[in-house]
C-alpha cells in the first residue's frame, strides 16, 4: 500500500484531499500542527506528523524514514500579519521540504496558486497560460512563485497546480459571500464586470490524484472547470439556489483602495491579520481571472464534473445541512 503525506490537511483542501485518498485505499498521513482542528480529520485510519520546517536535518531523517511515495504539499498561509511571513512560511518552509526529499523516490505535488502569476491582461480578456510571464503583485503570490521556481530548479518529480477560486463543503471565504447573498445584499466592487474562474473541491481533488497516477512530471497546471463566469452571474447563480432577492451595492475601487489600506495600518497596530489588506485589494481590483487548462485536459484527461451552478448547488445544501445557513 502506497505512503501518501498530504500537508495542511486540516485545512478544506486538505482534509477533502484525505478523505478521497482515504476511499481509495492508500495508506494517509496528515501533516498537520499540533494546535490545528482535527473537525474533518476524525477516521481512525489517519496518522498524523508535525513536520519541523524551521529543522531541516530533522524534517530531512523524518521525510527518509517515512519514505512517501507522493507528498501534496497544501502548508501555508493565505494572510499575514507581516509580508516577510509569507516569505518565511510560503517559501522556506517548502524550500526545506524539497531539499529534503532530494534524492528520494518521491513525487511532489506542490498547490501554488493563480496569484503565482498575477491575473491576465484587461484589454483582450484573454485566458492566461502557464507560458505567460509571471506578474504576481502580492506578498502571497510573490513567495508561491519563489517557491515555484526553487521547485524547478531543484527537484524533478514534481507538478505543480495553480487552482483558481476553489469552493465547495468546509469552504470558509466564499461561504462569506454566500452569506451575504442571503442576507439580500449583493455587493459589486469597482463598475468593469470582474471575469472569474472556479473549481469545485471534487473536480480539485480528482485532479490530485491524476497528478499523483500520472508519469508525467515536471509540469504546471492551472485547475479551473473551464468556464469563465462574470461577477453578476455568479450572484445570479446563488440568488437562484438560495431563492433571495438581493439589494445591490457597487462600491468604487478607491474607495476599497483606502479602506484596505486603513485596515492594514490598524492591523500593524493591534498585530492582528484582517481579511481586508493591499493585498487583498490587488486581487479584488483585478477583472481578469480567466485562465487556460487545456494543458490540464491533455496531459492528465481532466473532465471537469462539475459547473458552477451544480457546485453552488451542491455547496449551499451541505452549508443547510451544517446548519450554517438558513
Amino acid at each position: 500500500m502506497q505512503k501518501i503525506l498530504v500537508t495542511g490537511a486540516s485545512g478544506f483542501i486538505g482534509s477533502s484531499l484525505v478523505d478521497r485518498l482515504l476511499q481509495e485505499g492508500y495508506d494517509v498521513v496528515a501533516g498537520i500542527r499540533k494546535t490545528s482542528s482535527r473537525e474533518y480529520l476524525q477516521d481512525k485510519r489517519i496518522k498524523f506528523i508535525d513536520l519541523p520546517y524551521n529543522r531541516p536535518k530533522e524534517l530531512s531523517d523524518i521525510l527518509k524514514d517515512e519514505n512517501f511515495s507522493t507528498i501534496f504539499h497544501l502548508a501555508g498561509i493565505t494572510k499575514a500579519k507581516k509580508q516577510l511571513d509569507f516569505e518565511r512560511i510560503n517559501f522556506e518552509y517548502t524550500k526545506s521540504l524539497i531539499d529534503s526529499i532530494k534524492g528520494l523516490e518521491t513525487k511532489l505535488i506542490f498547490f501554488s496558486s493563480f496569484a503565482a502569476c498575477g491575473e491576465g491582461e484587461e484589454i483582450n480578456f484573454s485566458p492566461k497560460k502557464v507560458t505567460d510571464p509571471n506578474t504576481p503583485n502580492t506578498g502571497y503570490g510573490k513567495a508561491k512563485l519563489k517557491a515555484e521556481e526553487y521547485l524547478k530548479d531543484n527537484f524533478e518529480n514534481y507538478i505543480i497546480l495553480r487552482p483558481t477560486g476553489v469552493y465547495g463543503a468546509r469552504e470558509t471565504d466564499y461561504f462569506v459571500y454566500f452569506q451575504t447573498i442571503n442576507n439580500h445584499l449583493e455587493p459589486y466592487l469597482g463598475y468593469v464586470p470582474q471575469r472569474l474562474t472556479f473549481v469545485h473541491i471534487d473536480d480539485l481533488v480528482e485532479v490530485c490524484l491524476l497528478s499523483m497516477k500520472s508519469k508525467i512530471k515536471g509540469k504546471i497546471y492551472f485547475v479551473s472547470d473551464g468556464n469563465v463566469y462574470f461577477d453578476t452571474e455568479f450572484a445570479k447563480i446563488t440568488k437562484e439556489v438560495l431563492g433571495k432577492r438581493t439589494i445591490k451595492l457597487k462600491f468604487p475601487l478607491f474607495i476599497v483602495s483606502w479602506i484596505s489600506s486603513f485596515m492594514e495600518f490598524l492591523g500593524k497596530i493591534m498585530n492582528r491579520t484582517f481579511t481586508l489588506n493591499k493585498d487583498k485589494y490587488n486581487i479584488l481590483k483585478a477583472r481578469n481571472w480567466n485562465c487556460d487548462i487545456d494543458n490540464l485536459k491533455e496531459d492528465l484527461g481532466f473532465e471537469p464534473q462539475t459547473d458552477l451552478r451544480k457546485g453552488v448547488e451542491k455547496t449551499i445544501k451541505w452549508y443547510k445541512d451544517e446548519k450554517k445557513l438558513k
